[in-house]
């Protein structure tokens, strides 16, 4: 794709904007836009957030040295223009494309990234990091985060931001305030940032006041009961605007997020700063791209889509995982009032919505807080009320703790729905779920279980509910679900797999989204003359070791055992081990994905990369499990 732009065209590095005037500037942010609307109407790609950031890309690029300077985009959504800008425009058109140029900032791929970042809140505990080496070091780099309105719920942020008014060098976060994450933001800090008005003022009035003090001979006491009653003046006249002066760090703010002069005339007033200082900035997500900016949560990953329109492509009528589930706790809900739903700011994302609507006293978003909603839902559990915690696998592991030590350990009826579970494709590395299975499988009283279809998926949601006493988890994948395999209906049962079918020489144990992998393995065997047993798993744990004695009793050659998930610790380990310890002779190969991060890609890519497609898996049973 080529298209022709006056600025953006023109640009072959960073110094080259600035020397840009402020008109031209304006110029560069609607030919950037135009361009990542352009890019990612083939691509797909998290279009909302990157569009809202366009101006203040460009103001941060006017203002600091970058990569000497380094700059943090906290989750990294927004960074399309960043990339655009330096040095990877060219490139941009494999976003998210296996063996492209990665959806979110990756040190491996550029200079100009300086960490790598994918999940929420971290940008201002790495900064502060960064801050900190930076002075041990004695060097004079300035360090930059953007981190927005949502990723400021996590508790996270919080920490980092009681630590940072300890800092006594500069250190510059900008507040990027769309008043979205990517469901609408929920809960009081939410409230309070909408009320947060600043005045420049009273900024001016507090910074003198103590280069004044400073200079005199007064009393230290003195001196704070002076500064407090600046701050008492502040408060009284606009309460809400101490959020962060509160925690004894300078803030300036609101700014016009889409107005470069105003944003580079602040930011070079507080770049040279001795302490830290919270830039506020206001901007609309989806910027200048109607859709988006009417439907900033439909866009803020969006799939291919028609750019004239905004129309999405493909199959949007397919039936996928998360509107199974989502059907499923609606109709157990309407008829059990003590069916509870929480998610982590990510009600469309988990399938929620349609429960938010019809149950809103029963429906929780607590923002980007996957600890507190476990915890939480533990808290729920002990009044004999079942919580189902909607999370992704990626974003659950940031609970591990929580589920140890507030679920797990008081065997507490909590249901977690795990979606996104296995490969998840274009956003890559931070957001893989390959590791649930072996960090739940580690902790005691926790039941595992993956659906080898819709209809099962269906069972296990209403059996997770009604028939487990302790903490359950199903686990299963992005995407359109698999309808086949219908006619096996056997009942549930704690810790047992189901046959599927029989056969002499080899056998296939699949654990959820890779029975069906299971299944074209099987005709691809019968080509070649050899007969399989065909196992549907179900559970991750316990897992059914009475089947795995039947299996390795009937003279079988070849034990293949198949999970969509990280080998350490997954449900091949614990068969292999158990074969070995019994003394069976057969062989057992494990397909799994290597222990290792899993880069971005088409997710039929990566499954032949890897080696996991039955293709892969019929050539090693061939040649002997190599």
């Amino acid at each position: 794709m080529s298209k022709s732009y006056k600025i953006l065209n023109n640009i072959k590095s960073v110094s080259d904007i600035k020397e840009l005037s402020y008109d031209e500037l304006d110029l560069l942010a609607r030919e950037v836009r135009d361009f990542i609307i352009e890019s990612t109407s083939k691509s797909g790609g998290h279009l909302a957030s990157s569009l809202g950031v366009v101006e203040l890309t460009i103001a941060l690029i006017k203002t600091y040295n970058f990569p000497i300077d380094k700059i943090i985009w906290d989750v990294g959504h927004q960074s399309y223009a960043y990339k655009i800008l330096t040095d990877r425009k060219d490139a941009f058109y494999d976003l998210r494309s296996f063996g492209g140029i990665s959806g979110f900032p990756k040190r491996k791929e550029s200079p100009y990234d300086s960490f790598d970042t994918g999940h929420s809140s971290t940008s201002i505990s790495a900064g502060l990091g960064m801050c900190v080496a930076r002075d041990l070091n004695k060097m004079n780099y300035k360090v930059v985060t953007v981190i927005g309105d949502g990723a400021l719920t996590g508790g996270m942020a919080f920490e980092a931001l009681n630590n940072l008014s300890n800092l006594k060098s500069n250190y510059v976060v900008i507040l990027n305030d769309n008043e979205m994450s990517i469901s609408k933001n929920e809960g009081g800090l939410n409230k309070a940032l909408i009320g947060v008005r600043s005045s420049k003022h009273y900024s001016e009035l507090k910074n003198n006041l103590k280069k004044k003090l400073e200079k005199t001979k007064i009393g230290l006491f003195i001196k704070k009961i002076l500064v407090t009653i600046v701050n008492i003046v502040k408060q009284i006249s606009e309460s809400e605007g101490m959020l962060f002066e509160n925690l004894d760090i300078n803030y300036v703010g609101p700014i016009d997020g889409h107005n470069i002069k105003e944003m580079t005339d602040a930011i070079q007033k507080v770049q040279n700063l001795n302490e830290p200082v919270i830039i506020h900035i206001k901007t609309v997500k989806g910027k200048g791209y109607k859709p988006a900016e009417d439907n900033p949560t439909l866009y803020h990953g969006v799939g291919p889509f028609n750019k004239e329109t905004g129309e999405l492509l493909g199959d949007s009528t397919a039936l996928t995982y998360t509107k199974v589930f989502s059907n499923k706790l609606v109709s157990l809900a309407k008829n059990d009032d003590k069916i509870v739903a929480i998610t982590a700011a990510m009600t469309d994302g988990t399938g929620l919505k349609d429960f938010s609507v019809k149950f809103p006293d029963r429906f929780f978003d607590v923002g980007i807080c996957e600890q507190h909603a476990v915890t939480f839902a533990s808290g729920i559990a002990l009044s004999n009320i079942v919580p189902v915690v909607c999370i992704y696998s990626s974003f659950l592991q940031r609970a591990f703790d929580q589920i140890i030590h507030d679920v797990c350990l008081q065997n507490q009826h909590v249901v977690f729905a795990i979606d996104r579970a296995g490969l998840v494709g274009a956003d890559g590395e931070t957001h893989q779920g390959i590791f649930d299975i072996s960090y739940l499988r580690l902790i005691p009283n926790m039941t595992i279980l993956a659906p080898k279809n819709a209809k099962e998926l269906e069972q296990m949601i209403e059996y997770a509910i009604y028939k487990i006493k302790g903490p359950v988890a199903i686990r299963y994948p992005r995407g359109k679900a698999y309808d086949e395999l219908n006619e096996f209906n056997q009942d549930l049962e704690l810790g047992k797999s189901e046959l599927l079918f029989d056969g002499s020489d080899v056998a296939i144990f699949a654990l959820g989204s890779m029975v069906s992998t299971a299944v074209h393995l099987r005709n691809k065997l019968k080509e070649n003359n050899i007969t399989s047993i065909v196992v549907n798993a179900r559970f991750a744990k316990p897992i059914d070791l009475d089947m795995i004695d039947k299996l390795c009793s009937k003279n079988i050659k070849k034990l293949i055992v198949l999970e969509e998930g990280v080998k350490s610790g997954g449900i091949g380990s614990e068969i292999e081990d158990y074969v070995h310890d019994k003394g069976y002779d057969i062989e057992v190969i494990l397909v799994t994905i290597p222990d290792a991060y899993v880069e971005h890609g088409d997710v039929s890519k990566l499954r032949i990369a890897l080696g996991i497609d039955s293709s892969s898996i019929l050539k090693r049973i061939i040649t002997n499990g190599k």
